[in-house]
C-alpha cells in the first residue's frame, strides 16, 4: 500500500479538537463549510497557516501546519484541485465524507511547524 502525505493548516481551535481525538481525526466541518481540503503540500500548508491563520481572530492569531497520511487508492476519488498559483493543490473532501476520510488516516495527524501572529495570547 502506498501512502501520500497530507497537509492541513489549521488555528488553534481546531488543533485542540485534533488533540482531543488522540490525534487521529479531524473534526467535522461546521454548517457553513461544504467541504474539508487538506491540500498537497507543506509550502502551501505554511503559507496558508502563516499569511492567514496568524491574522484570524477565530483562528486564535494562531496557524500550525499538520501532516498525515492516506492510502494512495483511497485518495484517488478526489481529484486534485489548483487554486490559484504552481503550488496552490488541494483536495476537495465533502463534508458528509469526512468521517470516511478520517477512518482512512493511517498512524496519527502530526504537528509540523507553528506560527503566531502579534495578537496571539500564548507568543
Amino acid at each position: 500500500m502506498k501512502l501520500i502525505t497530507l497537509y492541513r493548516p489549521v488555528g488553534q481551535k481546531e488543533l485542540e479538537l485534533i488533540k482531543e481525538s488522540g490525534f487521529k481525526r479531524f473534526p467535522p466541518r461546521l454548517e457553513w463549510q461544504p467541504i474539508f481540503y487538506p491540500v498537497m503540500n507543506k509550502e502551501y500548508a505554511a503559507q496558508i497557516a502563516k499569511q492567514w491563520n496568524t491574522e484570524d481572530e477565530v483562528s486564535g492569531y494562531a496557524g500550525h501546519v499538520l501532516s498525515f497520511d492516506v492510502a494512495e487508492d483511497f485518495i484517488k476519488k478526489y481529484p486534485i484541485q489548483n487554486v490559484g498559483g504552481e503550488i496552490h493543490n488541494e483536495l476537495w473532501v465533502p463534508a458528509n465524507e469526512l468521517d470516511e476520510f478520517n477512518n482512512n488516516i493511517i498512524g496519527e495527524i502530526r504537528i509540523d511547524c507553528s506560527f503566531y501572529g502579534e495578537k496571539n495570547k500564548s507568543s
